[in-house]
C-alpha cells in the first residue's frame, strides 16, 4: 500500500494543503485548511470501481492504464502550522 501525505502549509495569503507541487485552494483559516485536509485524505481511501484511466506525463507522453478500485493508498494530513 502507498502513503500519500498531504501538508498544510501558508499559500498566498492564507492558508491551503498540498500534496507534491499541487496546492488546494486558500482558505482564511489554517483550521479550514486543516478540515478540508482531512477530509480529502479520508476521501482517497474510499474504495471505488476498478476502471481505464489514460493520462499524459510531464514529457507529453500519453499512457493508458488500469486502476483497481480496491488498491487505494493511505492517506494522511501533516501540518506545518
Amino acid at each position: 500500500m502507498t502513503d500519500i501525505h498531504y501538508q498544510v502549509v501558508q499559500h498566498d495569503g492564507g492558508w491551503a494543503y498540498k500534496l507534491g507541487d499541487v496546492y488546494s485552494e486558500t482558505f482564511r483559516t489554517h483550521e479550514a485548511a486543516t478540515a478540508a485536509a482531512k477530509e480529502v485524505a479520508q476521501r482517497q481511501e474510499l474504495a471505488g470501481e476498478t476502471e481505464g484511466i489514460v493520462y499524459q506525463d510531464r514529457s507529453g507522453t500519453w499512457h493508458e492504464e488500469v486502476s483497481r478500485g480496491d488498491d487505494r493508498p493511505h492517506a494522511d494530513v501533516k501540518d506545518e502550522g
